[in-house]
């Protein structure tokens, strides 16, 4: 098991400086100069060049580099070029939004999936299977952005029974958590009934059901388990990404987390900004990816030994 998450660690390190290189050079040559969004308009061509020489502008790109890798190893990823404030703080400050959103929006969506997938798949090409299956291809097929617009004509405005945005209380969860955990529902309940489905067929379950074994003991024993699997990468994948900053959602119900912030950074061009929002959602992409390995590894010991 150690050499196992040593190699995930060292793996997961060659990804994270693989992004910082991309985010990095994809930010220098995309239009705009930095320097003069520090500047008024009425800045010289001289105040400009001697701002591009204080913020390392004038540098090779790669020199620039080191030394921003340099300055990410003292957690320092530079100031906010419309907010002047750092940015991991600002980073750290939207965080917490944005993880109790995504918490609430994955809780809802395992507990509701699962048991519908394997329901789904026991119950093969029943009305119980057609509904499940129906259900989950609209899920899959509604934009978040028109079911989180339609949820706040509906239930905020016209019935009046929850808060249209806004963030501090429970009730203002509820509208954004169920528009973001209605497509990963969708998502983890095709996937846990088409992994279930698989299971099914194989040798150890049929000699499971031929040695008399209840059919209750034989799902949760042998297919449940070999079933979670592959919903357990997706599930980290998802989670992953919506941590990384669940843009549509939070912009539409203003939801003062990293995809709110991410929106208010492309507007304004903060390009230190933007580019830490994209090492911090590499790095929290790569965490929950090596926590998906190592549960993968507690749920089947054959992993550590095949890899």
């Amino acid at each position: 098991m150690g050499k196992f998450i040593i190699r995930r660690l060292l793996t997961s390190i060659l990804v994270l400086i693989g992004a910082s290189a991309i985010a990095f050079v994809l930010l220098r040559i995309i239009p705009g100069d930095p320097a003069m969004l520090m500047l008024s308009e009425n800045a010289t061509e001289a105040e400009i060049e001697q701002m591009r020489e204080d913020m390392g502008l004038n540098l090779p790109i790669w020199v620039q580099y080191i030394d921003y890798v340099k300055q990410m190893l003292h957690l320092d990823f530079g100031d906010s070029l419309s907010r002047g404030l750092p940015s991991i703080q600002l980073i750290l400050d939207h965080l917490p939004a944005t993880g109790i959103l995504v918490f609430w929006a994955m809780f809802i969506a395992i507990v509701l999936a699962i048991p519908l997938g394997m329901i789904a798949a026991v119950k093969k090409n029943s009305f119980a299977d057609h509904i499940v299956s129906v259900l989950a291809l609209l899920g899959q097929s509604v934009p978040s952005y028109w079911l989180g617009m339609m949820l706040i004509l509906y239930v905020a405005v016209n019935m009046n029974l929850l808060p249209t945005s806004g963030y501090g209380t429970p009730s203002h969860v509820i509208l954004p958590a169920f528009t973001l955990a209605v497509y990963q529902l969708a998502l983890i309940a095709r996937l846990m009934r088409s992994s279930t489905l698989d299971v099914l067929t194989n040798d150890y379950v049929r000699t499971a059901h031929a040695k008399g074994l209840p059919e209750r003991f034989v799902l949760f024993k042998h297919v449940f388990k070999n079933a979670l699997i592959p919903t357990i990468t997706m599930i980290g994948l998802q989670t992953g990404q919506l941590l990384g900053g669940a843009i549509i959602t939070e912009f539409i119900f203003s939801w003062p987390g990293l995809g709110f912030l991410t929106v208010q950074s492309i507007q304004f061009r903060d390009y230190p900004m933007i580019q830490s929002l994209v090492i911090v959602s590499a790095v929290v992409f790569v965490v929950i990816n090596l926590l998906v390995d190592i549960i993968y590894a507690l749920i089947d010991r054959r992993i550590v030994v095949d890899s």
